[in-house]
């Protein structure tokens, strides 16, 4: 019976590294896309989403350059980090890439929220509000996450590490959901100044169901006998 309980363990263990992995492989054109992005931006030469790019404003477009960058590597980092088991069978190189993605995630989230100061986004004040609170839990799930492994508290650091998971998918996860919406609605209730109701809820509805349906997992295991 224990052999039986520890080999389905097993076995579920590795379908959710699989997972991970098919994650960051879809992920993957996205990173490739927003690298591009940035890289061309700090060379002044942005040729996509050039309404990010105000003539004159270094300062905004120098931060959403960094943002682009350097986000580029959350949403290939982040899954790996989780899927691949390193903890246990390379703990060192789990720690580095820990660090790495940590650093990645605080410099995305200032690069973001200094460019929604600076600039403001297309979609005004409430895309400016929900984007600005992404950016800060982005942020503070990276601290967390951080914190608590170097006090040594496993249970609580791998919970931020699944919320900072969740964050860090959030650019692929907004560009997916209007892509789905696109494809299954033509894109009703939505408009090039994302004022539309899809574009307003998508303000905060590319991170924060998959946060309260995380949270509701997470209490879920916790209260299981």
């Amino acid at each position: 019976m224990q052999h039986s309980l520890q080999k389905k363990t097993a076995k579920g263990a590795a379908a959710k590294a699989a997972a991970l992995v098919v994650l960051a492989l879809l992920a993957a054109p996205f990173s490739y896309y927003a690298a591009v992005f940035g890289i061309e931006g700090l060379g002044g030469s942005a040729k996509r989403d050039t309404y990010l790019f105000i003539p004159g404003a270094v300062w905004s477009n120098a931060a959403i350059s960094v943002h682009m960058l350097i986000g580029a590597v959350l949403p290939v980092l982040a899954p790996l980090q989780l899927g691949l088991g390193l903890s246990g069978r390379l703990p060192a190189l789990h720690r580095w890439l820990g660090r790495l993605l940590v650093l990645a995630a605080c410099v995305t989230a200032a690069g973001g929220l200094a460019f929604t100061a600076w600039q403001g986004t297309i979609g005004g004040w409430p895309m400016d509000a929900g984007f600005a609170v992404y950016g800060l839990l982005l942020l503070a799930a990276a601290i967390q996450t951080a914190r608590l492994a170097r006090q040594g508290q496993t249970v609580r650091h791998r919970r931020w590490a699944l919320r900072l998971l969740v964050l860090a998918m959030g650019s692929w996860l907004y560009r997916v959901q209007y892509g789905l919406w696109v494809l299954a609605t033509g894109g009703a209730a939505s408009n090039p100044q994302f004022t539309g109701g899809f574009d307003l809820f998508m303000n905060a509805g590319f991170y924060l169901p998959w946060l309260l349906l995380l949270e509701l997992m997470l209490r879920r295991r916790t209260s299981a006998p």
